[in-house]
């Protein structure tokens, strides 16, 4: 995931993610090779987060997911971080600590969990 903000007084935010694996490797590199030759300002890095995504090409067809994804995991008091988006894909960044919390949520938010236990029968 990688996200550019707005620019402000000439200068622009990016926010992206990498692998956990790589999370350490990722900030030293951006320190020591990439600061000075874009005169970076902060760099800032998070290795508590993860990424949870909702897909599928109904999403081009249904208004409504984002809206009640954002919604559910507000109802969770789960903040959101970051948020992606394409035709067919949201996803979003959360503290790592409510990952399970917000799958579980979602999966009974779009009646997945009532697929789910059809199937197990």
């Amino acid at each position: 995931m990688i996200i550019q903000n707005q620019s402000v007084g000439g200068m622009t935010d990016f926010s992206f993610t990498v692998h956990r694996n790589e999370y350490q490797r990722a900030l030293d590199v951006l320190e020591g090779k990439v600061r000075e030759v874009i005169k970076a300002g902060d760099i800032v890095g998070d290795p508590k987060i993860c990424k949870v995504s909702a897909v599928g090409i109904g999403m081009r067809s249904h208004v409504g997911i984002a809206s009640q994804m954002f919604r559910t995991l507000s109802e969770e008091g789960i903040n959101i971080q970051m948020i992606s988006t394409s035709e067919i894909k949201i996803s979003v960044v959360i503290e790592d600590k409510y990952m399970e919390l917000a799958v579980r949520a979602l999966h009974k938010a779009f009646g997945l969990d009532q697929a789910a236990g059809a199937l197990e029968m």
